[in-house]
């Protein structure tokens, strides 16, 4: 079962059950799943793609927790926070420190990167075996480490 067909299984169950933040949470993914179909003129997602959306929503959640935190809104910011555990159910196990680390390093060495300048030769190789696995601004943050620390 792909993780479109895993989704749409969810929303009936959580219908079922009467779950109205489950059910609101999996239809915006849902929406968000369709409208990139419609941009890419496909009959159906990939994994990965679904992978890519999903955790697209969940740093917009993110996001939006931050703000609303901020603006001394904790009713809104709750709800975000609700909406982003239910995201996080379908999103693969997210790596610890020492593990980005470790993917950084072996990228480093497959990439043949040897500075800050090769930062995008480094990043087609890391991003395909973590999608999803570690948020962007954590990568950027341990490969610009790395990469500085790099002694020619």
């Amino acid at each position: 079962m792909s993780l479109a067909e895993q989704i749409e299984k969810d929303v009936i169950l959580a219908m079922k059950a009467k779950e109205e933040l489950k059910v609101s949470t999996l239809r915006m993914l849902k929406s968000a799943v369709m409208n990139h179909l419609i941009q890419t003129k496909k009959d159906k997602a990939e994994d990965a793609e679904v992978l890519g959306i999903i955790a697209k929503q969940a740093k917009q959640r993110r996001e939006s927790m931050d703000s609303f935190e901020k603006a001394g809104r904790k009713d809104l910011a709750d709800k975000e926070k609700a909406e982003l555990a239910i995201l996080e159910t379908y999103l693969p196990k997210q790596l610890t420190d020492d593990e980005l680390r470790a993917a950084v390093q072996s990228a480093i060495k497959a990439s043949g990167a040897t500075g800050p300048a090769d930062m995008g030769k480094l990043m087609k190789v890391l991003m395909p075996a973590i999608q999803g696995k570690a948020d962007g601004k954590r990568v950027q943050e341990a490969v610009k480490s790395l990469l500085n620390g790099i002694t020619l």
